[in-house]
């Protein structure tokens, strides 16, 4: 059964979502608070996580930061009330893989969790999550491990999160091809994501942070301008 951890501070939402994703068949821990929610995350192997991100004794981005220094595939998604871009942004960069604003529609909700899960090849079963296994692959200086999260240039080495491995994974497989932002967003963010092309761009520059020599002038991962991206090996 999937795991999902709810961190809520506010009781009505919390319940409410406990008994939603309970009537949909997901096994549920919760937590009204940052540090309750990080010791049920070291105590139980998960397979979700909804982080809202103002709570007290601890932050959602703190939790955040937390997990993934030990877990780079771990999906998390964050419940805010801010709709400022910048607080969407910094929860991007610190590695949640979606956000959702409050309020939000039962039916968006489940919509969400369903394309993270599935866009990250999770399954329940009873004892933690795992990721279908995947062949390495190289391109220019770079090297790809999908199953460890890695990505080796030269002699550094990066961890990847899942949404960057199904990324670089996508892009390889479609060398010289244009994808439009409409096109990624739609197959990585669920067609009922809601939000701006600046979520994608956003994860595309952090990528390129690890992919490319020098960021600025993409070798890789190459914008073309008013449509989306085309990925040379």
């Amino acid at each position: 059964m999937i795991k999902i951890l709810i961190a809520e501070d506010e009781k009505p939402i919390r319940e409410g979502l406990c008994d939603l994703l309970s009537s949909e068949g997901y096994e549920v821990l919760c937590a009204d608070n940052g540090a309750k929610a990080l010791e049920l995350y070291n105590s139980r192997v998960l397979d979700l996580a909804l982080i809202d991100i103002m709570m007290p004794k601890m932050s959602g981005y703190d939790i955040c930061r937390e997990i993934r220094k030990k877990d780079s595939s771990l999906p998390i998604i964050f419940l805010t009330a801010k709709e400022e871009e910048i607080d969407k942004v910094v929860g991007l960069e610190l590695g949640a893989d979606d956000y959702i604003v409050k309020p939000f529609g039962v039916r968006e909700l489940l919509a969400r969790i369903r394309t993270v899960l599935r866009r990250t090849q999770y399954f329940g079963s009873g004892g933690g999550s795992h990721k279908a296994g995947e062949e390495q692959f190289e391109f220019g200086e770079c090297r790809v491990d999908p199953v460890r999260f890695k990505l080796y240039r030269k002699d550094e080495a990066f961890d990847l999160t899942e949404r960057e491995v199904e990324l670089l994974s996508y892009f390889y497989s479609r060398p010289g091809e244009v994808l439009t932002r409409n096109h990624l967003l739609d197959r990585f963010w669920g067609i009922e994501y809601s939000g701006t092309t600046r979520t994608l761009d956003q994860h595309i520059a952090k990528l390129r942070q690890k992919v490319e020599n020098d960021p600025a002038l993409p070798r890789h991962i190459i914008t073309i301008h008013g449509t989306g991206y085309r990925f040379s090996r």
